[in-house]
């Protein structure tokens, strides 16, 4: 199940909040190996490593590094701090965190009786490789400016952008610090935060549930909008069910029955090898159409020609439960292109398959129409 080696840190290539990349040298020669400081300690050069290589050996995309298990010569020291929310339970790396939820945090108070996010719009999308296409929708030519001061600070003006939480789900990728986008979605200032909720770690703030991280983003961290997908490096089988994305459809029951505004992206793509993901992946077609008890509105892209005719025509089914909006794709593709980060879809770039990040920016777009509570305005306006 575990493929182990021993390997030598030969330099420390780049680090981003939260991870660090490395060139190790093992028996088998050279490799490219990532380390979570929080969890074994930052390593340096020199030092000996223990390595899980599976995800190396198997090719993964998103996950072909060798993990730094330990410094077995240089271990961290104890963790201190309040905080009995264990993540990644019952694993070798099974790590204490400080709960937003739980009754040491200080928002305790605030969570315990919380139960409704008051009408915010809450976009769910299938892959992490949405998260930055949806907020180009949503920004679009209007992106919000690196943050200066105190991150919290909203500034009270009706002009502002947006107050974005990223909700990052457990079906990919644990740790939240694998992620490079969100890193520099927040570093940039088109994230306000992330929570990572279930067995996912790593965000500025960890919950137990997705209804608790949904009601953090609201009530802590101020959100005007959240965003959910999972974490990079989602599973799929090929069969109807076995897929990690199912949990978009849960997402979609979780925004509703706390009294937000569930916004569906879809899953489309003209340029993947695999006939089930052309079009409307049948993805979305599955977790929207059958796991989605609670209406949502859903986002269909406004594309062109026979394929838009196609993406059209397949989404269709889901007006039996959802409410379909159509979206205006134009000038979206320019919003793309001035996003921060690189966008990327199982490997393939904006100009690859471009109609998969108009479906995600197209979501983003809608939810920018839509009031952020109760009593507030459109978030457009």
């Amino acid at each position: 199940m575990i493929r182990w080696r021993k390997g030598v840190v030969a330099r420390v290539r780049r680090e981003w909040p939260g991870a660090v990349e490395l060139d190790v040298t093992t028996e088998e020669g050279g490799a490219r190996a990532l380390a979570y400081p929080a969890l074994v300690g930052r390593p340096e050069p020199g030092d000996t490593v223990l390595l899980n290589t599976t995800a190396l050996a198997m090719g993964l995309g998103t996950g072909g590094y060798a993990m730094v298990v330990a410094l077995p010569d240089r271990l961290p020291q104890d963790p201190s701090g309040p905080g009995h929310l264990v993540k990644a339970r019952y694993t070798p790396l099974q790590a204490t965190v400080l709960g937003v939820d739980e009754q040491d945090s200080p928002f305790h108070d605030v969570l315990r009786d919380a139960d409704s996010l008051d009408g915010m719009p809450v976009i769910v999308a299938d892959l992490h490789s949405a998260l930055p296409a949806i907020l180009c929708g949503l920004y679009g030519s209007h992106p919000p400016q690196p943050p200066s001061g105190d991150a919290r600070d909203t500034g009270g003006e009706p002009s502002r952008p947006p107050r974005v939480v990223y909700v990052m789900l457990d079906g990919g990728a644990l740790p939240a610090w694998f992620s490079m986008s969100c890193a520099r979605l927040r570093e940039t200032g088109w994230l306000a935060g992330t929570v990572t909720v279930g067995q996912a770690f790593g965000g500025d703030m960890e919950a137990v549930t997705l209804h608790t991280g949904l009601l953090a983003a609201r009530h802590v961290m101020g959100a005007d909008v959240a965003v959910v997908t999972q974490g990079p490096g989602n599973l799929g089988t090929g069969t109807r069910w076995g897929f990690s994305g199912v949990s978009t459809g849960e997402a979609v029951n979780a925004a509703a029955v706390l009294g937000g505004r569930p916004v569906a992206a879809l899953r489309v793509s003209e340029g993947d090898l695999r006939e089930r993901h052309i079009g409307v992946s049948h993805h979305s077609l599955t977790a929207y159409g059958r796991v989605a008890l609670a209406p949502a509105q859903v986002a269909v892209p406004e594309l062109p020609g026979e394929f838009g005719e196609r993406v059209a025509r397949q989404a269709e089914p889901l007006s039996a439960r959802h409410e379909l909006v159509r979206v205006p794709v134009d000038g979206l593709r320019e919003a793309l292109a001035g996003c921060p980060v690189r966008l990327s879809t199982m490997g393939r770039g904006l100009d690859e398959d471009l109609p998969y990040f108009l479906a995600s920016a197209a979501a983003g777009r809608h939810a920018a129409s839509l009031p952020t509570g109760e009593d507030t305005g459109p978030l457009a306006s």
